[in-house]
């Protein structure tokens, strides 16, 4: 049964329920706070610094307030977060990409909780690293070619913090916000997560995991029944099961071919109920023996890359947890979904100017955040909306296939008849400012966490 479609006066009223919501969420600088993220999303062309969001004629305060609204207010993360849940595309998939990105402050020596990351465009004494505060988001994806997705989440993580432990709370609690989903949540990493561990901290609730894996893992089946008087300590471990070693793959369990647009035949091959060999050390050393972590691998082989541009072709592992046993097709194309976060990232910080600020403290840069993440839900409720303000050199395009940076150009228009629930400024006379003669002692210097493995 398909989902009826909604009239344009139920998509209007829907974003101004949401906008209504998010102002609600905003505890301290109210007012201030939406009135900035209304100018995020009305300045024209891409936000490159946030003073001069001061001069949008829906920021009707001083820029001193825009300054004050990110240093001294307050935003209600539990309540936005379960404001953007509750509001997510209803007739997409649940499926969930998530994945950290930085905010970088390279050369910011009085910003604290500051910790190097990598980063694959940026450089620092020859090194793909930067230094910065490390976010990750929640993104619900859709299987439309397109760039949009609804970020519903986003999290600094302290270097001072184990990432896989702030991960798995971080999931928990989304969990949570979807108990009343039909579907079992299926949240998908890219390589460089902890996939056993995710999964066995995860074991006991209602999600499925699926994470990339390097191709020089290896895992075993269970042993082989035991026989009758055999002495000695019972095998934990099968046959080795090598995954860069064909030779060493038992009889795969399931597998399934497709026919691809851009990657044309799709082979996928699965084996079920694999582990890995743990020791007790690090995350499992208070275990003994470690736990045995069950799952699936998937191997993913394309008959060819969308741009036959001459690159090798790379067979793809995952590792899938759950219950029951893992849709093979939706868990190829959930992961290549995945790579469409990138997209939100790069539109939130070349577009909405996520990094931009020169912020100094964390907090400020929690709250600027969650502007950008509200931002981004706001666009996506006003596509099909709007009316396209196409550049010159640009194909024109219906309403509701715009991009996001499309919508965004008209969003102004559009904001005129939804109206705002911020209150106009008490007064538009500026303060007396600093007293003459006050001086301010040096800034407090922090260094760069520096995490060894």
């Amino acid at each position: 049964m398909t989902e009826r479609r909604q009239t344009h006066t139920e998509q209007v009223n829907e974003l101004k329920t949401v906008r209504e919501g998010i102002y609600d969420t905003f505890v301290k600088w109210t007012d201030a706070l939406f009135e900035l993220a209304d100018a995020l999303l009305e300045a024209p062309g891409a936000v490159g610094s946030v003073p001069t969001l001061s001069l949008e004629p829906v920021f009707r305060r001083s820029h001193g307030s825009l300054y004050k609204a990110l240093a001294l207010g307050e935003v209600d993360a539990e309540a936005l977060r379960a404001l953007l849940v509750a509001q997510r595309p209803k007739d997409w998939p649940a499926i969930f990409a998530v994945d950290a990105s930085t905010f970088e402050r390279c050369d910011a020596e009085c910003s604290p909780e500051r910790g190097f990351y990598h980063s694959a465009s940026k450089h620092s004494a020859g090194q793909p690293i930067v230094a910065g505060w490390s976010y990750q988001w929640i993104a619900q994806l859709n299987f439309v070619p397109d760039s949009w997705t609804a970020p519903l989440d986003a999290m600094r993580i302290p270097p001072s913090q184990d990432a896989t432990d702030a991960t798995i709370a971080q999931i928990r609690r989304m969990v949570k916000l979807l108990k009343e989903e039909r579907e079992i949540p299926l949240f998908v990493f890219d390589a460089g997560y902890d996939p056993i561990a995710i999964s066995h901290a995860l074991g006991d609730e209602r999600v499925q995991v699926l994470v990339r894996l390097r191709s020089d893992r290896v895992f075993y089946p269970d042993p082989p029944e035991r026989k009758r008087g055999a002495r000695g300590r019972p095998s934990r471990h099968g046959k080795r099961f090598k995954l860069s070693d064909e030779k060493t793959a038992p009889a795969r369990d399931a597998e399934l071919r497709v026919i691809d647009p851009r990657y044309g035949t799709v082979r996928v091959r699965a084996w079920h109920g694999l582990h890995p060999r743990l020791s007790s050390k690090g995350r499992w050393a208070s275990d003994a023996p470690p736990p045995i972590v069950k799952g699936s691998l998937m191997r993913v082989d394309v008959e060819h890359l969308p741009k036959r541009d001459g690159r090798a072709k790379k067979t793809l592992w995952l590792w899938w947890s759950g219950p029951g046993e893992p849709d093979l097709e939706l868990c190829f194309r959930a992961y290549l979904h995945r790579f469409d976060l990138e997209h939100t990232y790069r539109f939130a910080k070349n577009t909405l100017g996520w990094t931009a600020p020169s912020l100094s403290r964390p907090e400020q840069a929690d709250r600027w955040t969650w502007l950008i993440v509200a931002a981004c839900t706001q666009l996506r409720l006003a596509r099909g909306l709007v009316d396209d303000q196409r550049l010159p050199w640009e194909r024109p395009r219906e309403s509701a296939k715009l991009t996001p940076a499309r919508v965004r150009r008209g969003f102004r228009r559009l904001r005129a008849s939804l109206g705002t629930p911020a209150s106009p400024p008490k007064s538009d006379v500026p303060g007396p400012g600093r007293p003459k003669g006050t001086l301010r002692p040096p800034r407090t210097r922090y260094p760069v966490v520096k995490k060894v493995a």
